[in-house]
């Protein structure tokens, strides 16, 4: 009898270590379940590249089970942050249309258990609310773009300001050492609007202020693809523009197409905006699998990317090859 008992003890544990290595194998669901929520390809290049980064890493291939949806609506990504902890995702990677209204969707993923990460864009929250956060600084982007404005000791600065998506942490960051200089004078805001990042918009802002008859030399707009767009404006009112003509053109992301346009010296300034966090977060992933913990962060649980300005005078193609985003 206890012969009998020993080798049915012995075939369960057998199954028992069966069942459970099949459950790890990928096709029965040993897959780390991602959901991504970022803004559309469609925005920009920058946010083309982006989009592409994180296709690129969260693959099967790479052990993840990854969804991704695609929204410059905030309340659309907030419903289907709350689709993705019902689905039981483990993790969520956000890139917020916009830095606020997150608190209770991040509470609910936390009771949960799903883990977050930020990108792109912080969220402001509490930081116990998500896991890291692998970002720009988008307030240095703004001020370094606005000292270099500076440092051209232009005779006035009379400036057309087009800003991005309003509430997102690039809007904010870019937009604020410019508002700076207005509030103290030394520089003169000619308009300031939002063309949510697209290129005729940016055009028709342009239009306006050409049309309107007043002056201004600086044009800061807060992605290259509303810079092009301002810069059909001037093209079709005959308005010389770049160095050491009528209007300054300065834009952000450094597409190669917008860092060409300084190399030939018909823009002036582009701000270095860096797309690729997914490889960063999928390696914290995998130390958090592991039971490792996350190193390398700042104080406010970040990994700033490090970024430059770029200055048609200096520009060189070995720049271009090295840092421009796309073809």
């Amino acid at each position: 009898m206890r012969k009998l008992f020993a080798l049915l003890l012995v075939a369960a544990m057998i199954f028992t270590l069966v069942a459970c290595s099949d459950e790890k194998k990928p096709e029965e669901g040993g897959l780390i379940k991602v959901g991504v929520i970022n803004n559309p390809p469609s925005e920009s290049g920058y946010r083309e590249a982006n989009v592409n980064d994180f296709i690129k890493v969260f693959t099967k291939e790479n052990g993840y089970d990854a969804k991704f949806y695609y929204s410059i609506k905030n309340d659309e990504q907030l419903s289907t942050a709350r689709q993705y902890i019902t689905d039981g995702v483990d993790y969520l990677l956000i890139s917020a249309a916009e830095t606020t209204g997150w608190d209770a969707v991040l509470k609910d993923a936390k009771d949960a258990g799903v883990k977050v990460f930020l990108f792109d864009r912080m969220i402001n929250c509490d930081k116990s609310l998500f896991e890291a956060a692998v970002v720009s600084n988008m307030a240095n982007e703004g001020d370094t773009a606005v000292k270099w404005l500076l440092d051209q000791k232009l005779p006035e600065y009379n400036v057309i300001h087009i800003q991005g998506a309003m509430g997102s942490d690039a809007q904010i960051g870019r937009t604020g050492a410019l508002d700076a200089q207005f509030a103290a004078g030394t520089m003169k805001k000619v308009v300031q609007q939002t063309a949510t990042w697209d290129e005729a918009e940016a055009k028709k802002i342009v239009e306006s202020v050409i049309n309107s008859g007043e002056k201004f030399n600086v044009i800061y707009a807060e992605n290259d693809g509303m810079a092009k767009g301002a810069v059909a404006a001037l093209d079709e009112a005959g308005i010389t523009h770049g160095v050491g003509k009528d209007v300054v053109v300065m834009g952000f992301d450094c597409n190669k197409w917008a860092l060409r346009e300084l190399l030939a010296g018909n823009w002036n300034y582009d701000g270095q905006c860096s797309p690729f966090q997914a490889q960063v977060i999928s390696d914290m992933i995998k130390n958090l699998e592991a039971g490792k913990k996350i190193e390398g962060l700042n104080d406010a649980k970040q990994i700033i990317s490090v970024e430059k300005g770029f200055d048609a005078a200096t520009l060189t193609q070995a720049d271009i090859d090295t840092y421009g985003l796309g073809e």
